[in-house]
């Protein structure tokens, strides 16, 4: 283990047993990328007798500058209480050593088969325990490990005193069990993983010709289609030359899985998705349970969801989608990032308040270009007081369109309107700067302003049709959830895939690999 790694105590005991409320229903709302997965978890050295409990590193405060008056005196800081390990019963050590290794290979911490841990001292045992704790319920990176764009942080968690818990009332599968994210969406996934593993483990699928395959056709290209789809899809026979209605409603299926357009015919595109090796479904599988495990361990009942690899937005209450409608986010170079935050207000006929980094890339070369454009589109030149300008464009031909959904951030993006509706007809919608665009924003802010008496239906149009700027303020703050879904699944475990648009799984493989190996070098220093 390394030295830097330690378990902080909290005072509240973990729950033996969670309950998994639905955070996804629907399979083409919530979302793809490689991911190199590397055994985590090796035995280590034994523990002392008394565990210590330091501060995990999960992305802490930063800290305040304070002035202190000479005649204060401040009190030594005092070390962390120790978490007292009862020791393992034979039995106890059996037991706990079958349901790591078994969960290592379930939850995707691990490639292959399990290991033997049978032969493990109890007190290494202990470590590995509390190890394996805490890579499955926060994930596996140190808080340095985090991009600046993946915004979403895990919440600080010390397993410890559950697992003193646990050994104390002999209740270590419970223990265990309860470990999980606690969201029907991740235990999808554990399923989806299993399934693709059972597909590896029979051979995987071969590669399919690059040549287009129309309905109709017949031949051995067909039956190698219907192969292909088997493996996926138990609906489709495996066998049969011949391109026919089934087999069309099948292809469209799986279009739909993959986020392509379910025309029916395999062009390159298809064959393209459909050639990923299996190997590298089971990665990105991994890869997203990875990022499940950075999400609180409640989420608010009422709550916005983006997912922006899927460019698809879900209105959730309790445990209930009530409203999906496609988006269009970031590009590859701009990328929308992860992120949680709150709703507070919607901005009625808002005007646009032009980036830097926007005016100077792509607007003010405009204007050189083509004198009088900023004028013509609307912008209106501000001086800042200091030498430099910056642009905004008026709500009446606001980019931003006649909704803007704040909620503070540090990376300046929100939901906004946009005039530009023909980007919600494209299946690749990656083409924003960063925030995100709404296919649907009057029903959004309709539904999000319900409980709020002063903003109903009627006292919108009005100051829509009127064109002024209103902030109006929401009786009831929502939460909004900017994710990064590549692989999800249903409740029967099929995965709907996506792209890696910002290759954010191949980084999140190559950074729990690099945590691997520092590990796995502590355990022989």
């Amino acid at each position: 283990m390394p030295t830097n790694r330690g378990y902080h105590i909290r005072m509240t005991k973990m729950p033996f047993s969670v309950s998994r409320p639905s955070i996804a229903r629907l399979l083409g709302t919530l979302a793809t990328g490689s991911m190199i997965a590397t055994p985590l978890l090796a035995q280590v050295a034994p523990p002392p007798v008394m565990v210590p409990t330091t501060p995990p590193q999960a992305q802490p405060p930063a800290a305040q500058p304070q002035v202190v008056p000479p005649a204060t005196v401040q009190p030594l800081p005092q070390a962390a209480p120790a978490v007292a390990i009862p020791p393992l019963s034979e039995a106890q050590a059996r037991q706990l050593a079958t349901l790591i290794a078994q969960g290592e290979v379930a939850q995707g911490l691990r490639q292959g088969p399990p290991r033997d841990l049978s032969t493990l001292s109890p007190a290494a045992l202990t470590r590995v325990a509390l190890d394996y704790a805490h890579a499955v319920h926060v994930g596996r990176l140190d808080a340095a490990d985090f991009t600046k764009d993946w915004g979403i942080r895990p919440q600080p968690y010390d397993p410890a005193p559950g697992f003193a818990e646990a050994v104390r009332h002999d209740r270590l599968s419970a223990w265990i069990a309860s470990l999980p994210p606690p969201y029907a969406g991740y235990d999808a996934l554990v399923k989806g993983l299993a399934r693709y593993r059972a597909m590896a483990a029979a051979g995987g699928w071969s590669s399919l010709p690059a040549a287009t395959i129309n309905f109709g056709a017949s031949g051995p290209q067909v039956l190698a289609l219907r192969k292909r789809l088997a493996m996926e899809d138990p609906a489709v026979s495996a066998t049969g030359e011949r391109f026919d209605d089934d087999l069309l409603a099948a292809v469209r299926r799986a279009q739909r899985r993959y986020g392509l357009n379910p025309v029916g015919t395999v062009g390159s595109q298809t064959i393209a998705v459909l050639n990923v090796p299996v190997a590298q479904r089971i990665r990105q599988i991994m890869a997203n349970m990875e990022r499940w495990r950075w999400l609180p361990q409640q989420l608010e009942a009422k709550r916005v969801q983006v997912n922006i690899a899927a460019a698809v937005l879900t209105v959730f209450d309790g445990d209930n989608p009530v409203m999906s409608m496609k988006a269009v986010t970031g590009r590859p170079g701009n990328e929308t990032p992860m992120l949680v935050s709150t709703i507070r207000s919607i901005v009625l006929n808002p005007p646009w308040n032009v980036p830097s980094s926007i005016a100077n890339k792509e607007l003010w070369p405009k204007e050189r270009a083509n004198p009088g454009y900023l004028k013509r589109a609307g912008f209106r030149v501000i001086d800042n007081g200091d030498g430099s300008k910056r642009l905004q464009q008026s709500s009446e031909k606001s980019a931003l369109g006649r909704y803007k959904f704040d909620f503070p951030n540090d990376f300046a993006v929100y939901l906004h309107d946009t005039p530009a509706q023909s980007g919600f007809s494209k299946f690749d919608r990656l083409a924003s700067h960063g925030c995100v665009r709404l296919e649907k924003p009057a029903d959004l802010a309709s539904l999000m302003l319900k409980t709020t008496p002063e903003w109903q239906q009627p006292q919108i149009d009005a100051v829509i049709a009127s064109g002024k700027t209103v902030r109006a303020t929401m009786a009831e703050p929502v939460a909004v959830y900017l994710l990064y879904w590549t692989a999800f699944a249903n409740a029967d475990g099929q995965v709907g895939f996506r792209e890696d648009p910002y290759s954010w799984d191949a980084q999140l493989a190559a950074k729990i690999e690099a945590r691997s190996a520092e590990r796995a070098q502590a355990t022989k220093d």
